[in-house]
């Protein structure tokens, strides 16, 4: 069998993305990227010189260009406190009192919940919302300071 030049590039760019597939580090995919391209340089007949620089600008571009994008985006809440991934979030309950452990009863969607106070806030009666959903306790801030 003959093993040409661009055929070692669609290999390593086929490892690279069976690594990326059982790790899940995206960057990998960007790297496979840069070995395709070296292989497509490869069927233009380019030399192996050229072939690793075609790789190294397209995978490392890449890499680059996506940790930039990464970074210049901020990352979203824990799932916890998402709006996205848990519509109670942002949600408004009545709070008639709060025990001493900073936790209350709350009669939420036609059900009795156990919140707790999220921390910094002051221990009040009144409309709360709901900052975070942990488990089975709501997490409430006073409805006055979550502007």
């Amino acid at each position: 069998m003959d093993f040409s030049q661009a055929t070692f590039w669609w290999v390593l760019a086929g490892l690279a993305v069976a690594a990326e597939l059982a790790t899940g580090t995206f960057y990998l995919l960007m790297l496979a990227l840069g070995m395709a391209c070296a292989a497509v340089a490869a069927h233009l007949g380019l030399s192996v010189t050229l072939q690793i620089v075609v790789a190294a600008l397209a995978g490392g571009g890449a890499t680059a260009l996506w940790h930039w994008k990464r970074m210049k985006n901020p990352r979203s809440a824990p799932s916890a406190e998402n709006r996205d991934v848990n519509l109670d979030i942002g949600e408004r309950v009545n709070v008639e009192a709060w025990a001493t452990d900073r936790t209350a009863r709350v009669s939420y969607r036609g059900s009795i919940w156990t919140a707790r106070l999220q921390p910094g806030a002051t221990p009040q009666a009144g409309e709360h919302v709901v900052k975070a959903v942990e488990g089975n306790w709501l997490v409430l801030a006073p409805l006055s300071s979550s502007h």
